[in-house]
Formats: C-alpha cells, sequence, structure tokens
C-alpha cells in the first residue's frame, strides 16, 4: 500500500470530518487501504480482524501515514463480538456512524472437492459475518432514526465463479441481502450499499498460486489490475452524502472484468495436468 500524504488526492479536505467508522478485515489489503483514506478525510476510524499483531502493524501504518487508526481484535463471525465491536466505539466516541463490511475470504477449488467444512467457512465468514456486525450496527446505534450507511464489500465477476463456487454463492448472497437491508431500514435514515471488487493489486494475491496471479490482469478489459486506492475512494464515495443514493445497489468496479466472457478457464489459469489449480491452504 503506497501511503503517500495525510490528504486524500481527491476528496476535499475534511469530507468526512467526526465520523466515527469500523472497518472489517482491515488489517490487510483492500481493508486497510480503506481505512487509510477514510482517515485522510477526516474520519475516525477503528480497524478489526482476528490477528492482533496484524492489526497492530496496520493501525500504526495507517496512523503514521494519516492520523489515529485504533485497532480491536475481534471475530465477526459470533453475534456476541459483533456487539463488543459496536458498543466498543459507542463508548470511546459516543457515536458510530459507518460501518464497512470489508472481512472475507475464499480458496480455489473445483467446487466437487469442496467439503462442507470449506463451505461453511466461506459462508460464516462472508454472509454470517456480515450480517451479524450489520445487525449490530444497527440495534445499538443506528435504529430509531438515528441514521448511518454500510457498506458491504462483495466480489465480481456476477457471471459466475468457477474455482470458486462457494465464494460466488455467498457474494451474491451478501448483495441480496444488502438490497433487503437497505429497504427494511430506510425509514431510520440507514443507507445499505456494496462494492463489487475486481482483482486488485495487494499483499493479498500473494496466497494464489502462481499460474493464477500470472494470469489475472489478462481476464480484465481495462488491461491491468485494480489498486487499493481506487477501490477505497469507491468506499469513500458510498460513505459520502452523495453515497446515500446509491442505498440497496451494488457498484462494481473491476475493469469491465464483468463483461468478459471469454473461454472459462482461460489458458494461462490451468496447471500441466490441464486443471484448475486447488490453493494450498493455511494450517491453523
Amino acid at each position: 500500500m503506497n501511503a503517500g500524504t495525510g490528504h486524500s488526492e481527491i476528496f476535499a479536505p475534511g469530507l468526512l470530518e467526526g465520523t466515527v467508522a469500523l472497518v472489517t478485515g482491515g488489517g490487510t489489503g483492500l481493508g486497510k487501504a480503506t481505512a487509510l483514506e477514510l482517515a485522510r478525510c477526516g474520519v475516525n476510524v477503528t480497524i478489526t480482524g482476528r490477528r492482533e499483531e496484524v492489526l497492530a502493524e496496520a493501525a500504526e501504518e495507517c496512523s503514521g501515514a494519516a492520523g489515529p487508526v485504533a485497532a480491536i481484535a475481534g471475530d465477526v463471525r459470533e453475534p456476541e463480538q459483533a456487539a463488543r465491536l459496536i458498543s466498543t466505539l459507542l463508548d470511546r466516541h459516543g457515536r458510530f456512524d459507518l460501518l464497512v463490511n470489508n472481512a472475507g475470504g475464499q480458496f480455489f477449488s473445483p467446487a466437487e472437492l469442496i467439503a462442507t467444512k470449506g463451505w461453511q467457512a466461506v459462508w460464516r465468514l462472508n454472509v454470517e459475518g456480515m450480517l451479524n456486525m450489520s445487525e449490530q450496527a444497527h440495534e445499538l446505534a443506528f435504529s430509531g432514526r438515528r441514521g448511518g450507511t454500510i457498506v458491504n464489500v462483495t466480489l465480481s465477476p456476477h457471471h459466475g465463479m468457477p474455482g470458486m463456487a462457494h465464494s460466488g454463492a455467498a457474494r451474491a448472497t451478501v448483495e441480496a441481502l444488502t438490497r433487503e437491508l437497505a429497504e427494511r431500514w430506510r425509514r431510520d435514515g440507514v443507507a445499505v450499499s456494496a462494492v463489487a471488487a475486481g482483482v486488485f493489486e495487494t499483499e493479498v494475491l500473494a496466497k494464489y498460486p502462481e499460474q493464477v496471479r500470472a494470469g489475472m490482469s489478462d481476464t480484465v478489459p481495462l488491461g491491468r489490475l485494480g489498486t487499493a486506492a481506487e477501490h477505497a475512494w469507491l468506499v469513500v464515495l458510498l460513505a459520502s452524502p452523495l453515497g446515500r443514493g446509491f442505498s440497496g445497489t451494488t457498484v462494481t468496479l473491476d475493469g469491465a472484468r464483468d463483461n468478459w466472457w471469454g473461454k472459462w478457464p482461460p489458458p494461462n489459469l490451468l496447471d500441466d495436468t490441464g486443471a484448475v489449480p486447488t490453493e494450498q491452504r493455511r494450517q491453523r
């Protein structure tokens, strides 16, 4: 991530001054970039995730580049921990305005080889984690016409995700819930939108097989991968007053990857045996 200066490259200084926000999965990749850009726009940002050391490093990096960013470890998959995270911010700041549901994950595998445990792990993090955080934010901070903003991060392409079918199903559910929650909570002044992210140049890509990384930009009509800053700019836009007009919608930022209908899998994705590679999972 390019730390740059303490000011946003594209937004006016103090655009979101005084806003209190929580970014889940904020220790790495797009979550960290989002926290940095929010801080540059005057937001009191807290990042959360399960790994305390990673969070501490990210918070220090963002704070040095943009202003104070706090970190709280927590597991969004557990409703009681979701409630604790929101309550902590309310206790610290007396308000809570913006939730960025960035936490998520998946792994490469042919659909028929994904065990029940693998499906459940992806579902719990991507769907249940988002729903836990959103419901607690609404109940504890946004209800009673107090208002607030929720931005959910999903993935493109929308025409299928061979090699990650479990993630495609989970992310489609998040987009459906985005529309549902936007309607359900609109009378409380809550805006709920989503970002469908394409492939971005972040350190997270290192976990994918080499042949997958090498061919990623070839599936993007724009001809390149996205930058983390571009993703962060879109999240800030959706958190701004203009963003309320996007409530209930999913905005795709993927260099037109959703429009790509070439042969699947592309030749450079296959391994030496002609199969889509299976990611080596980290042992816990």
